[in-house]
């Protein structure tokens, strides 16, 4: 499955945010996303499973437990074809910290003039 499919699903990547926190249990995983998508459990489990078997998650047994945490690997991936797009918003970026800097230094001779008065 292409590293697109797997994030193009609303529910794997929040599952994907919650382990950027770090490492969590599959109930842990599951009770929030049953909660905020309304999916059952095996349906959690499903998207887990998609996760794993894509790379994008490692998952380890600690007794009964199953415990996820991110796999980067897949991410370096997307980070690299996402490379060639990023002239379309460094630019902007770029000017958006020139104009908040502009401002930050305005505000700062306001400061000294109404103090010097």
């Amino acid at each position: 499955m292409h590293a697109f499919d797997v994030l193009g699903d609303p529910i794997r990547r929040r599952i994907l945010e919650l382990l950027a926190d770090g490492e969590q249990t599959s109930g842990a995983i599951s009770a929030v996303v049953q909660a905020e998508f309304g999916i059952s459990h095996p349906g959690v489990s499903q998207h887990l499973r998609v996760l794993r078997e894509s790379g994008f998650t490692t998952v380890r047994a600690e007794g009964t437990r199953r415990l996820y945490a991110v796999d980067a690997e897949p991410l370096r991936e997307v980070d690299l074809w996402l490379d060639r797009f990023r002239r379309y918003w460094d630019q902007r970026l770029d000017a958006l910290a020139t104009e908040l800097a502009r401002g930050k230094r305005a505000r700062r001779l306001d400061k000294t003039e109404r103090n010097d008065e």
